[in-house]
C-alpha cells in the first residue's frame, strides 16, 4: 500500500509539472507574439498585427481550457476591444499636408517685408481730364504718395525687424527643412521627433513671418491641423494582456 501510494503521488507530480511546462510554453510563446506584433505595427502604422496575433493568443488560449489561464482570456478580450475601437489618422493626408506647407514656405511674408506698391493714380494729368479737374485731384494724390514714404507697423519680436534679405532666404530654407523632417519622421514613424519639429515650425512661422498675412494665417491653420491629428496616430498599448501574460508567467 505504501509503494502503491508513493507511485501515486509521483504520477500526480509529473502530470502536474507536465501540464505546468505546457502552461508556461504556451504563455511564453504568446507573449514573444504579441511583442513582435506590437513592433510590427509601430513600424507600418497598421493595427492588423497586433489584432491578428491577439485573436491568435485568444484562440490558443480557449482551446487550452486551463483555469489559471482565465484571467489572460479576459485581458485579451479587453485589449481586442479597445483596438477595435480606435480611430487612427489619414497618413497620406497629412503627408499631403505637409507638402502644402512646404510650398507655402516661400509664399509667406516675413514680419519686416515692405508692402508691393500699388498701381496708384499718378500725378500727371490725364488727356481726358480738365485742368480744373486735375487740380482738384492733385492734392489727394499728393498726400497718398507722402503717406508711402513712411511706414509704421508693430512687430512684436525685434530680431524679426533686422532680418536682412539673406537672412530671409536662409530662414524659409530652414523652416522647409523643418518640414520635410517632420515629413521623414511621419514616414519612419518617429512621431515625437515629428512633434518637435512642428513644434519649431510653428515657434518660427509665429516669430518671423506676418502673422495679418492671409498665406501666414492659412499656413498656421493647416500646421495646426497637423498637429492636432498627430494625436490620432499614437497606436493603442496591451498592457492588460501583457500584465495578464507575467502574472501567468510567474505562476499566481
Amino acid at each position: 500500500l505504501s509503494e502503491v501510494s508513493l507511485q501515486r503521488t509521483q504520477l500526480e507530480e509529473l502530470m502536474q509539472s507536465l501540464s505546468r511546462s505546457r502552461d508556461e510554453n504556451l504563455v511564453v510563446d504568446i507573449e514573444a507574439a504579441v511583442r513582435l506584433a506590437q513592433q510590427q505595427a509601430q513600424l507600418t502604422g497598421s493595427l492588423d498585427p497586433l489584432l491578428a496575433a491577439l485573436r491568435s493568443a485568444e484562440l490558443r488560449v480557449t482551446r487550452a481550457a486551463q483555469p489559471r489561464l482565465t484571467p489572460l482570456q479576459r485581458a485579451i478580450a479587453r485589449d481586442v476591444d479597445r483596438i477595435k475601437a480606435t480611430a487612427l489618422a489619414d497618413t497620406p493626408a497629412l503627408l499631403v499636408k505637409l507638402d502644402e506647407l512646404v510650398v507655402l514656405a516661400d509664399e509667406l511674408p516675413v514680419a519686416n517685408a515692405v508692402p508691393v506698391a500699388r498701381n496708384n493714380e499718378t500725378i500727371k494729368r490725364k488727356p481726358d481730364e480738365t485742368v480744373s479737374s486735375w487740380w482738384l485731384r492733385l492734392p489727394s494724390v499728393v498726400q497718398e504718395e507722402m503717406r508711402k514714404l513712411v511706414r509704421v507697423s508693430r512687430i512684436e519680436n525685434p530680431e524679426a525687424a533686422l532680418l536682412s534679405p539673406e537672412q530671409s532666404f536662409f530662414l524659409r530654407e530652414n523652416l522647409k527643412l523643418k518640414l520635410l523632417n517632420a515629413r521623414l519622421g511621419l514616414l519612419s514613424r518617429q512621431i515625437e521627433s515629428v512633434r518637435s519639429d512642428l513644434a519649431a515650425a510653428s515657434v518660427a512661422m509665429g516669430r518671423y513671418f506676418d502673422t495679418s498675412s492671409r498665406k501666414t494665417q492659412t499656413a498656421s491653420a493647416l500646421l495646426l491641423q497637423v498637429r492636432g491629428q498627430l494625436k490620432a496616430l499614437e497606436l493603442p498599448r496591451v498592457d492588460d494582456t501583457l500584465a495578464a501574460l507575467a502574472t501567468a508567467a510567474a505562476g499566481r
